[in-house]
C-alpha cells in the first residue's frame, strides 16, 4: 500500500502479486478494499493494481470535476507511475465501467483486455448542467454528517460488509469520501455523454476481449441491458448468480475467472 502523485494529488495505490498487469475500479463510494476477496484469486497469477480515485479511498481529493478522458489518462498516468507500461487487463465495476472502456478506447496499445462488472448503462445520456457538489459538501461538512454517520451509512449500502471495519471507519468519516462521490454523481451524465461520443470515433483495440460480467438479481430489465451493452461492444455476456451489485463481495471467484480468462485470452492475441 502506498501513494503516487498523479496531477499534482496523492494517490492511494495497492499492487499485489506478479505477472501481467490487471487494473480494478471500484464504483462510486467505493474503495480499494471494496476488491479484498478477489485479490488473493488473482495474484498467484497477475499484478494486481487497485487505486482510489479522486475524494475516494484515501486519495486526496479535488474540487476538478471528473470528465471520461481524465479518468481514463489516470488509469495510464497510474500505470506509468507504477512503471508497468505493458498492455494491461482493465477492469470496471460500476460507473468505473465508463472509465476501464475509456481506457480501451484511448489507449487501445496498453489494452490486453477490458472487463465490466456490473457496469453503468446509459443508452441516452444527458450531461449535467449543475454543480451542486461544492454547496452540497460544504453543507455535509457544517451538519457534522460524514464524521457522525459515515461508516453507519456505508454499512446499511453494504450489508453484509466484509470490508475491514477500521478501514471502513478511516475512510467513511471523512466529509473528503462524501464529497468525492456527490462530484461523480453529479458527474455521471456528463462522463456517459462523454463515452457515448466517444464510441463513435475511437474503436475497442480488436485484439483485445471484452467480457461483460452482470449481476441481474432478479431484474429482467438490467439483464436486457447489460445483454445489449454486451452485443453492442462486441463483447461477451456472463451473468453472476447469484449476486447483487458489488459482484466482487458476493462472487469474487466468479470475478477472478472472467479477469483471468479475459486477460489470457488478450495477451495471446497481443
Amino acid at each position: 500500500m502506498s501513494f503516487v502523485r498523479l496531477g499534482g494529488l496523492a494517490h492511494h495505490v495497492a499492487v499485489d502479486g506478479e505477472g501481467p498487469v490487471c487494473v480494478l475500479s471500484a464504483g462510486l463510494g467505493l474503495g480499494w478494499f471494496d476488491w479484498d476477496p478477489v485479490v488473493p484469486l488473482l495474484a498467484p497469477h497477475r499484478t494486481v493494481v487497485r487505486f482510489d480515485r479522486p475524494g475516494h479511498g484515501l486519495t486526496q481529493g479535488t474540487t476538478a470535476p471528473p470528465t471520461l478522458a481524465g479518468e481514463a489518462d489516470r488509469i495510464a498516468a497510474l500505470l506509468d507511475a507504477l512503471r508497468l507500461p505493458g498492455p494491461a487487463t482493465v477492469v470496471g465495476h460500476s460507473i468505473a465501467g465508463f472509465h476501464a472502456e475509456g481506457f480501451a478506447r484511448l489507449h487501445p496499445h496498453r489494452t490486453a483486455g477490458l472487463v465490466l462488472v456490473d457496469s453503468s448503462v446509459e443508452e441516452h445520456p444527458r450531461p449535467g448542467l449543475l454543480d451542486w457538489t461544492v454547496p452540497a459538501g460544504t453543507a455535509l461538512t457544517a451538519l457534522g454528517l460524514p464524521a457522525a454517520l459515515g461508516p453507519a451509512l456505508r454499512r446499511l449500502a453494504v450489508r453484509p460488509d466484509p470490508a475491514p471495519p477500521a478501514e471502513v471507519r478511516r475512510v467513511y468519516r471523512s466529509s473528503r469520501v462524501w464529497r468525492g462521490a456527490l462530484r461523480e454523481n453529479a458527474r455521471y451524465g456528463s462522463v456517459a455523454a462523454e463515452l457515448d461520443a466517444l464510441r463513435r470515433t475511437h474503436p475497442l483495440p480488436p485484439a483485445a476481449p471484452v467480457t461483460v460480467l452482470a449481476a441481474p438479481d432478479g431484474s429482467a430489465r438490467w439483464e436486457h441491458r447489460q445483454r445489449a451493452l454486451a452485443r453492442r461492444l462486441g463483447a461477451r455476456y456472463e451473468a453472476a448468480v447469484p449476486s447483487g451489485h458489488l459482484v466482487m463481495r458476493d462472487a469474487p471467484d466468479m470475478v477472478a475467472r472472467v479477469v483471468l480468462e479475459t486477460g489470457r485470452t488478450g495477451q495471446e492475441a497481443a
